[in-house]
Protein backbone atom coordinates (compact mmCIF):
# COMPACT_ATOMS: atom_id res chain seq x y z
CA UNK A 1 0.00 0.00 0.00
CA UNK A 2 1.15 3.31 -1.09
CA UNK A 3 1.10 6.33 0.90
CA UNK A 4 -0.83 7.99 -0.83
CA UNK A 5 -3.72 5.12 -0.25
CA UNK A 6 -2.78 5.12 3.55
CA UNK A 7 -2.84 8.24 4.04
CA UNK A 8 -6.42 8.43 2.51
CA UNK A 9 -7.89 5.34 4.57
CA UNK A 10 -6.46 7.03 7.58
CA UNK A 11 -7.92 10.24 6.91
CA UNK A 12 -11.27 8.55 5.81
CA UNK A 13 -11.19 6.38 9.40
CA UNK A 14 -10.58 9.27 11.70
CA UNK A 15 -13.23 11.79 9.76
CA UNK A 16 -15.82 8.65 10.08
CA UNK A 17 -15.13 8.15 14.07
CA UNK A 18 -15.40 12.09 14.82
CA UNK A 19 -18.64 11.73 12.68
CA UNK A 20 -20.13 8.61 14.55
CA UNK A 21 -18.71 9.75 17.86
CA UNK A 22 -20.80 13.27 17.18
CA UNK A 23 -23.76 11.09 15.71
CA UNK A 24 -23.98 9.38 18.78
CA UNK A 25 -23.73 12.23 21.12
CA UNK A 26 -26.19 14.25 19.07
CA UNK A 27 -28.61 10.81 19.33
CA UNK A 28 -28.08 10.03 23.15
CA UNK A 29 -28.29 13.95 24.75
CA UNK A 30 -31.62 14.42 22.16
CA UNK A 31 -32.71 11.82 24.00
CA UNK A 32 -32.06 12.24 27.18
CA UNK A 33 -33.40 15.92 26.95
CA UNK A 34 -36.88 14.67 25.66
CA UNK A 35 -36.64 11.93 28.21
CA UNK A 36 -36.28 13.79 30.77
CA UNK A 37 -39.00 16.78 29.39
CA UNK A 38 -41.61 13.65 29.01
CA UNK A 39 -41.00 12.64 32.64
CA UNK A 40 -41.48 15.86 34.26
CA UNK A 41 -44.51 15.96 32.24
CA UNK A 42 -45.63 12.97 33.99
CA UNK A 43 -44.70 14.36 37.59
CA UNK A 44 -46.65 17.40 36.79
CA UNK A 45 -49.35 15.11 35.58
CA UNK A 46 -49.64 13.03 38.69
CA UNK A 47 -49.28 16.13 41.43
CA UNK A 48 -52.35 17.84 39.66
CA UNK A 49 -54.56 14.30 39.82
CA UNK A 50 -53.44 14.03 43.36
CA UNK A 51 -54.56 17.54 44.21
CA UNK A 52 -57.86 16.98 42.48
CA UNK A 53 -58.85 13.83 43.40
CA UNK A 54 -58.16 15.04 47.42
CA UNK A 55 -57.44 18.42 47.61
CA UNK A 56 -60.43 19.38 45.77
CA UNK A 57 -63.83 18.17 47.49
CA UNK A 58 -66.19 18.81 44.87
CA UNK A 59 -64.60 16.43 42.76
CA UNK A 60 -64.73 12.48 43.39
CA UNK A 61 -63.13 9.46 41.34
CA UNK A 62 -66.10 9.69 38.87
CA UNK A 63 -65.72 13.35 37.90
CA UNK A 64 -61.67 12.89 37.78
CA UNK A 65 -62.29 10.26 35.61
CA UNK A 66 -64.16 12.17 32.99
CA UNK A 67 -61.99 15.20 33.55
CA UNK A 68 -58.83 12.79 32.73
CA UNK A 69 -60.18 11.03 29.88
CA UNK A 70 -60.64 13.89 28.59
CA UNK A 71 -57.51 15.38 29.01
CA UNK A 72 -55.22 12.51 27.70
CA UNK A 73 -51.89 13.86 26.59
CA UNK A 74 -50.07 10.69 25.89
CA UNK A 75 -50.61 7.06 24.34
CA UNK A 76 -51.34 4.18 26.99
CA UNK A 77 -51.61 6.66 30.04
CA UNK A 78 -52.08 4.62 33.39
CA UNK A 79 -53.28 6.13 36.66
CA UNK A 80 -53.10 4.43 40.31
CA UNK A 81 -53.38 6.52 43.27
CA UNK A 82 -53.45 4.55 47.09
CA UNK A 83 -52.95 5.26 50.60
CA UNK A 84 -50.27 4.52 52.79
CA UNK A 85 -51.15 1.13 52.58
CA UNK A 86 -51.18 0.53 48.92
CA UNK A 87 -55.12 0.25 49.16
CA UNK A 88 -56.07 1.73 45.44
CA UNK A 89 -57.92 4.40 45.86
CA UNK A 90 -58.02 5.77 42.33
CA UNK A 91 -57.21 4.17 38.70
CA UNK A 92 -57.49 4.21 35.11
CA UNK A 93 -56.44 2.18 32.42
CA UNK A 94 -54.14 0.05 34.71
CA UNK A 95 -52.09 -2.50 32.41
CA UNK A 96 -48.71 -2.51 34.26
CA UNK A 97 -49.40 -0.83 37.47
CA UNK A 98 -49.91 -3.75 39.33
CA UNK A 99 -49.63 -4.58 42.76
CA UNK A 100 -45.82 -5.70 42.58
CA UNK A 101 -44.75 -2.90 40.75
CA UNK A 102 -46.40 -0.30 42.89
CA UNK A 103 -44.65 -1.73 45.93
CA UNK A 104 -41.38 -2.22 44.25
CA UNK A 105 -41.03 1.67 42.93
CA UNK A 106 -42.24 3.26 46.10
CA UNK A 107 -39.31 5.26 47.94
CA UNK A 108 -39.77 6.77 51.35
CA UNK A 109 -39.78 10.41 50.32
CA UNK A 110 -39.45 12.34 46.92
CA UNK A 111 -40.10 11.09 43.21
CA UNK A 112 -39.34 8.44 41.67
CA UNK A 113 -38.92 7.72 37.91
CA UNK A 114 -38.71 4.29 36.90
CA UNK A 115 -39.89 2.57 33.24
CA UNK A 116 -41.50 -0.63 32.08
CA UNK A 117 -41.11 -1.93 28.40
CA UNK A 118 -42.19 1.05 26.17
CA UNK A 119 -43.89 2.95 29.19
CA UNK A 120 -41.96 5.59 31.69
CA UNK A 121 -43.62 5.75 34.48
CA UNK A 122 -43.24 8.17 38.12
CA UNK A 123 -44.01 7.65 41.83
CA UNK A 124 -44.92 10.89 43.34
CA UNK A 125 -45.43 10.80 47.06
CA UNK A 126 -48.53 13.60 47.97
CA UNK A 127 -49.37 14.58 51.42
CA UNK A 128 -52.82 15.83 52.42
CA UNK A 129 -54.28 16.07 56.18
CA UNK A 130 -51.47 14.53 57.87
CA UNK A 131 -51.46 11.55 55.31
CA UNK A 132 -49.64 10.08 52.47
CA UNK A 133 -51.10 8.74 49.65
CA UNK A 134 -48.68 7.31 46.73
CA UNK A 135 -49.55 8.55 43.18
CA UNK A 136 -48.11 6.40 39.90
CA UNK A 137 -48.58 7.62 36.44
CA UNK A 138 -47.21 6.01 32.96
CA UNK A 139 -47.27 6.51 29.75
CA UNK A 140 -45.89 5.51 26.53
CA UNK A 141 -43.98 8.52 24.62
CA UNK A 142 -45.28 8.26 20.92
CA UNK A 143 -43.67 11.90 20.03
CA UNK A 144 -40.15 11.33 21.42
CA UNK A 145 -40.33 7.39 19.58
CA UNK A 146 -40.49 9.49 16.06
CA UNK A 147 -38.39 11.94 16.96
CA UNK A 148 -35.34 9.60 17.58
CA UNK A 149 -36.45 7.35 14.76
CA UNK A 150 -36.19 10.47 12.22
CA UNK A 151 -33.28 12.00 13.96
CA UNK A 152 -31.65 8.22 13.57
CA UNK A 153 -32.42 8.68 9.95
CA UNK A 154 -30.84 11.88 9.76
CA UNK A 155 -27.59 10.97 11.42
CA UNK A 156 -27.62 7.90 9.34
CA UNK A 157 -27.44 9.43 6.17
CA UNK A 158 -25.53 12.45 7.03
CA UNK A 159 -23.02 10.38 8.29
CA UNK A 160 -22.77 8.43 4.51
CA UNK A 161 -22.93 11.47 3.12
CA UNK A 162 -19.98 12.89 5.08
CA UNK A 163 -17.93 9.41 5.02
CA UNK A 164 -18.15 9.91 1.25
CA UNK A 165 -16.99 13.71 0.78
CA UNK A 166 -14.31 12.46 3.49
CA UNK A 167 -13.14 9.81 1.10
CA UNK A 168 -13.25 12.17 -2.04
CA UNK A 169 -11.33 15.24 0.16
CA UNK A 170 -9.12 12.34 1.71
CA UNK A 171 -7.81 11.66 -2.09
CA UNK A 172 -7.23 14.64 -3.04
CA UNK A 173 -5.56 16.25 0.11
CA UNK A 174 -3.16 12.99 0.22
CA UNK A 175 -2.97 13.34 -3.50
CA UNK A 176 -1.94 17.15 -2.81
CA UNK A 177 0.20 16.12 0.09
CA UNK A 178 1.98 13.61 -1.93
CA UNK A 179 2.57 15.93 -4.98
CA UNK A 180 6.36 17.30 -3.51
CA UNK A 181 7.28 13.92 -3.01
CA UNK A 182 6.33 12.54 -5.91
CA UNK A 183 8.39 15.43 -7.57
CA UNK A 184 11.10 15.06 -5.50
CA UNK A 185 11.41 11.04 -6.84
CA UNK A 186 10.85 12.50 -10.14
CA UNK A 187 13.77 14.84 -10.20
CA UNK A 188 15.65 12.60 -7.65
CA UNK A 189 15.15 9.65 -10.76
CA UNK A 190 16.58 12.20 -13.64
CA UNK A 191 20.33 12.59 -11.26
CA UNK A 192 22.89 11.15 -12.37
CA UNK A 193 27.17 12.03 -12.36
CA UNK A 194 26.47 14.57 -15.30
CA UNK A 195 23.98 16.09 -13.61
CA UNK A 196 24.92 16.95 -10.01
CA UNK A 197 24.15 20.47 -10.56
CA UNK A 198 20.80 19.77 -10.27
CA UNK A 199 18.68 21.07 -7.52
CA UNK A 200 15.57 20.21 -5.50
CA UNK A 201 12.72 22.85 -5.02
CA UNK A 202 13.19 23.76 -1.22
CA UNK A 203 9.71 25.29 -1.46
CA UNK A 204 8.95 27.43 2.15
CA UNK A 205 12.40 25.83 3.68
CA UNK A 206 10.11 25.62 6.84
CA UNK A 207 8.05 22.00 6.65
CA UNK A 208 9.67 18.24 6.74
CA UNK A 209 9.50 18.19 2.67
CA UNK A 210 11.45 21.21 2.33
CA UNK A 211 13.84 20.06 4.99
CA UNK A 212 14.02 17.09 2.88
CA UNK A 213 14.91 18.69 0.01
CA UNK A 214 17.48 20.66 1.50
CA UNK A 215 19.32 18.21 3.50
CA UNK A 216 19.39 15.75 -0.55
CA UNK A 217 20.94 19.82 -2.04
CA UNK A 218 23.51 19.55 0.59
CA UNK A 219 24.46 15.99 -0.19
CA UNK A 220 24.02 16.51 -4.06
CA UNK A 221 26.77 19.74 -3.31
CA UNK A 222 28.60 17.71 -1.60
CA UNK A 223 28.80 15.00 -4.21
CA UNK A 224 29.17 17.90 -6.60
CA UNK A 225 31.95 18.84 -5.05
CA UNK A 226 33.26 15.10 -4.91
CA UNK A 227 33.66 14.63 -8.41
CA UNK A 228 34.93 18.06 -9.18
CA UNK A 229 37.75 17.57 -7.06
CA UNK A 230 38.58 14.20 -8.16
CA UNK A 231 38.22 16.19 -11.74
CA UNK A 232 40.43 18.82 -10.56
CA UNK A 233 42.91 15.83 -8.96
CA UNK A 234 43.18 14.64 -12.57
CA UNK A 235 43.72 17.54 -14.29
CA UNK A 236 45.78 19.49 -11.92
CA UNK A 237 48.17 15.85 -11.52
CA UNK A 238 48.08 15.22 -15.52
CA UNK A 239 49.06 18.79 -15.70
CA UNK A 240 51.46 19.32 -12.87
CA UNK A 241 53.23 15.76 -13.13
CA UNK A 242 54.01 16.01 -17.34
CA UNK A 243 56.53 18.35 -17.61
CA UNK A 244 59.02 16.58 -14.49
CA UNK A 245 58.43 13.32 -15.36
CA UNK A 246 59.10 13.76 -19.01
CA UNK A 247 62.59 15.50 -18.17
CA UNK A 248 63.08 13.05 -16.25
CA UNK A 249 62.58 10.19 -18.85
CA UNK A 250 64.26 11.76 -21.27
CA UNK A 251 67.39 12.56 -19.31
CA UNK A 252 67.51 8.74 -18.03
CA UNK A 253 67.13 7.46 -21.71
CA UNK A 254 70.17 9.51 -23.21
CA UNK A 255 72.37 8.52 -20.16
CA UNK A 256 70.91 4.70 -21.25
CA UNK A 257 71.87 5.56 -25.05
CA UNK A 258 75.24 6.91 -24.32
CA UNK A 259 78.19 5.22 -22.43
CA UNK A 260 79.36 7.01 -19.66
CA UNK A 261 81.35 6.65 -16.64
CA UNK A 262 80.26 5.67 -13.52
CA UNK A 263 80.41 8.84 -11.89
CA UNK A 264 77.81 10.06 -14.76
CA UNK A 265 75.78 7.42 -13.73
CA UNK A 266 75.85 8.27 -9.90
CA UNK A 267 75.37 11.86 -10.62
CA UNK A 268 72.32 10.93 -12.36
CA UNK A 269 71.23 8.65 -10.04
CA UNK A 270 71.39 11.29 -7.08
CA UNK A 271 69.81 13.38 -9.46
CA UNK A 272 66.87 11.52 -10.27
CA UNK A 273 66.07 10.46 -6.09
CA UNK A 274 65.82 14.31 -5.58
CA UNK A 275 64.03 14.95 -8.61
CA UNK A 276 61.52 11.95 -7.60
CA UNK A 277 61.66 13.22 -4.03
CA UNK A 278 60.07 16.58 -5.23
CA UNK A 279 57.46 14.60 -7.36
CA UNK A 280 56.37 12.83 -4.47
CA UNK A 281 56.32 16.20 -2.43
CA UNK A 282 54.33 17.78 -5.37
CA UNK A 283 51.88 15.20 -5.49
CA UNK A 284 50.99 14.71 -1.88
CA UNK A 285 50.73 18.89 -1.90
CA UNK A 286 47.56 18.08 -5.02
CA UNK A 287 46.32 15.20 -2.63
CA UNK A 288 46.14 17.50 0.04
CA UNK A 289 44.53 20.42 -2.17
CA UNK A 290 41.75 17.79 -3.58
CA UNK A 291 40.63 16.97 0.00
CA UNK A 292 40.37 20.76 1.46
CA UNK A 293 36.78 21.16 -0.21
CA UNK A 294 35.82 18.16 1.61
CA UNK A 295 36.20 20.16 5.13
CA UNK A 296 39.92 19.46 6.03
CA UNK A 297 41.55 22.39 7.23
CA UNK A 298 45.06 23.36 5.40
CA UNK A 299 48.30 22.78 6.84
CA UNK A 300 49.43 26.73 7.27
CA UNK A 301 53.18 27.29 8.25
CA UNK A 302 55.65 29.97 8.63
CA UNK A 303 57.20 30.31 5.24
CA UNK A 304 59.19 32.77 3.75
CA UNK A 305 57.95 34.27 0.47
CA UNK A 306 61.14 34.47 -0.91
CA UNK A 307 62.45 30.41 -0.67
CA UNK A 308 58.95 30.17 -2.42
CA UNK A 309 59.64 31.75 -5.18
CA UNK A 310 63.65 30.77 -5.82
CA UNK A 311 61.80 27.27 -5.32
CA UNK A 312 59.64 27.79 -8.54
CA UNK A 313 62.41 29.48 -9.96
CA UNK A 314 64.65 26.23 -9.83
CA UNK A 315 62.09 24.54 -10.71
CA UNK A 316 61.42 25.98 -13.74
CA UNK A 317 64.46 26.78 -14.62
CA UNK A 318 64.63 23.01 -15.37
CA UNK A 319 62.26 22.68 -18.31
CA UNK A 320 63.23 26.21 -19.89
CA UNK A 321 67.33 25.77 -19.27
CA UNK A 322 68.21 28.86 -21.68
CA UNK A 323 65.60 31.79 -19.95
CA UNK A 324 66.40 33.84 -17.64
CA UNK A 325 64.32 34.90 -14.65
CA UNK A 326 65.29 37.44 -12.45
CA UNK A 327 64.60 37.89 -9.12
CA UNK A 328 64.73 41.42 -7.81
CA UNK A 329 64.01 41.14 -3.66
CA UNK A 330 63.80 44.30 -1.29
CA UNK A 331 65.28 43.37 1.55
CA UNK A 332 64.12 44.75 4.78
CA UNK A 333 66.91 44.96 7.69
CA UNK A 334 65.26 42.06 9.50
CA UNK A 335 64.53 39.43 6.82
CA UNK A 336 62.07 37.85 9.09
CA UNK A 337 59.90 40.21 7.73
CA UNK A 338 59.36 38.56 4.69
CA UNK A 339 57.55 35.56 6.72
CA UNK A 340 53.84 35.18 5.70
CA UNK A 341 51.48 32.43 6.72
CA UNK A 342 51.27 29.68 4.00
CA UNK A 343 51.35 26.37 2.88
CA UNK A 344 55.11 25.87 1.01
CA UNK A 345 54.07 23.30 -1.43
CA UNK A 346 50.72 24.95 -2.82
CA UNK A 347 52.34 28.29 -3.26
CA UNK A 348 55.54 26.91 -5.18
CA UNK A 349 52.96 24.95 -7.42
CA UNK A 350 51.41 28.46 -7.98
CA UNK A 351 54.11 30.28 -8.44
CA UNK A 352 55.53 27.60 -10.37
CA UNK A 353 52.26 27.83 -13.19
CA UNK A 354 52.71 31.88 -13.36
CA UNK A 355 56.52 31.42 -14.08
CA UNK A 356 55.70 28.61 -16.77
CA UNK A 357 53.18 30.95 -18.87
CA UNK A 358 55.54 33.57 -18.71
CA UNK A 359 58.34 31.35 -20.01
CA UNK A 360 55.90 29.82 -22.67
CA UNK A 361 54.21 33.10 -23.90
CA UNK A 362 57.09 35.44 -23.66
CA UNK A 363 60.80 34.93 -25.23
CA UNK A 364 62.47 37.67 -23.16
CA UNK A 365 63.57 37.98 -19.27
CA UNK A 366 60.63 36.97 -16.59
CA UNK A 367 60.88 39.36 -14.03
CA UNK A 368 60.41 38.42 -10.17
CA UNK A 369 59.80 41.23 -7.76
CA UNK A 370 59.36 41.09 -4.02
CA UNK A 371 58.74 44.28 -1.93
CA UNK A 372 57.15 45.57 1.45
CA UNK A 373 54.60 47.83 1.28
CA UNK A 374 53.16 48.54 5.06
CA UNK A 375 51.32 45.33 5.69
CA UNK A 376 51.33 43.56 2.62
CA UNK A 377 54.15 41.65 1.03
CA UNK A 378 53.72 42.65 -2.94
CA UNK A 379 54.65 39.60 -5.47
CA UNK A 380 55.17 40.64 -9.21
CA UNK A 381 55.92 38.61 -11.80
CA UNK A 382 56.04 40.21 -15.61
CA UNK A 383 57.03 39.46 -18.83
CA UNK A 384 57.14 40.69 -22.10
CA UNK A 385 55.09 38.33 -24.18
CA UNK A 386 51.92 38.05 -26.12
CA UNK A 387 49.64 39.46 -23.17
CA UNK A 388 46.36 38.97 -22.99
CA UNK A 389 43.17 40.41 -24.70
CA UNK A 390 42.10 43.30 -22.34
CA UNK A 391 37.72 41.56 -22.47
CA UNK A 392 39.33 38.03 -21.57
CA UNK A 393 40.77 38.84 -18.36
CA UNK A 394 38.01 38.15 -16.40
CA UNK A 395 37.77 34.23 -18.03
CA UNK A 396 41.52 33.70 -17.38
CA UNK A 397 41.20 31.46 -13.85
CA UNK A 398 38.13 29.62 -15.53
CA UNK A 399 39.56 26.09 -15.89
CA UNK A 400 39.97 24.60 -19.67
CA UNK A 401 39.07 28.48 -21.00
CA UNK A 402 42.75 29.64 -22.86
CA UNK A 403 42.85 33.33 -24.29
CA UNK A 404 41.99 33.52 -28.33
CA UNK A 405 45.58 34.60 -28.98
CA UNK A 406 47.31 31.08 -28.00
CA UNK A 407 45.93 28.17 -30.32
CA UNK A 408 48.89 27.61 -32.03
CA UNK A 409 50.64 27.39 -27.92
CA UNK A 410 50.53 24.35 -25.76
CA UNK A 411 48.39 24.44 -23.00
CA UNK A 412 45.08 22.99 -21.32
CA UNK A 413 43.67 26.06 -19.93
CA UNK A 414 44.43 24.53 -16.47
CA UNK A 415 46.90 25.66 -14.73
CA UNK A 416 45.39 29.32 -13.70
CA UNK A 417 42.89 27.50 -12.26
CA UNK A 418 44.94 25.86 -9.94
CA UNK A 419 47.23 29.24 -8.94
CA UNK A 420 43.52 30.80 -8.24
CA UNK A 421 42.11 28.41 -5.86
CA UNK A 422 45.63 28.29 -3.99
CA UNK A 423 45.64 31.89 -3.76
CA UNK A 424 42.04 31.79 -2.47
CA UNK A 425 42.86 29.34 -0.03
CA UNK A 426 45.34 31.52 1.08
CA UNK A 427 43.57 34.76 1.33
CA UNK A 428 45.54 36.95 -0.83
CA UNK A 429 44.57 39.78 -3.15
CA UNK A 430 45.53 39.49 -6.92
CA UNK A 431 45.55 41.63 -10.10
CA UNK A 432 46.30 41.03 -13.92
CA UNK A 433 47.40 43.61 -15.75
CA UNK A 434 48.20 42.50 -19.44
CA UNK A 435 48.55 44.47 -23.23
CA UNK A 436 48.30 42.72 -26.26
CA UNK A 437 52.30 42.05 -27.84
CA UNK A 438 53.44 43.93 -24.55
CA UNK A 439 53.47 41.75 -22.07
CA UNK A 440 51.54 40.67 -18.41
CA UNK A 441 51.63 41.37 -15.44
CA UNK A 442 50.72 39.30 -12.44
CA UNK A 443 50.80 41.39 -9.17
CA UNK A 444 50.01 39.27 -6.06
CA UNK A 445 49.45 40.49 -2.09
CA UNK A 446 49.96 38.70 0.63
CA UNK A 447 49.51 39.58 4.71
CA UNK A 448 52.68 40.18 6.56
CA UNK A 449 53.14 38.05 9.96
CA UNK A 450 54.90 40.77 11.26
CA UNK A 451 52.69 43.69 10.75
CA UNK A 452 51.01 44.58 13.93
CA UNK A 453 54.41 44.39 15.93
CA UNK A 454 57.11 45.35 13.58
Amino acid sequence: MNIKTRLSLQFTLIVAGLFILFSILVYYFSYTTQRDKFRENLTNRAKNSAILLLNVAEIDSNLLTKIQKSTFYWQKEEIAITDSSFHLIYKINIHYLTDKVLRQNTINDGINHFAIEEKDGVYYRHAFNNQSFNVFVMAFDNARKENLAELRGILIWSSLFSIWVAVLLSYLFSKNAIKPISEIIRRVKQVNYSLLNTRLNEGNKKDEIAQLSITFNEMLTELEIAFKNQTDFISNASHELRTPLSIMISESDFLLSHEQKPEDYESHISGLVDDLKKLNSQLNTLLELAQINKGQDIKLSDVRIDEILFSAIQFIKAKYPGRKMIPKIQYPENENELLIRGNYGMLVIAFSNLLDNACKFSHDNVIVEISILNEFIQVNISDKGIGIPQNELDNIYQPFIRATNVKFIGGFGIGLSLVAKIFDLHETVSTVYSTVNEGTRFEILFKRMNFANP
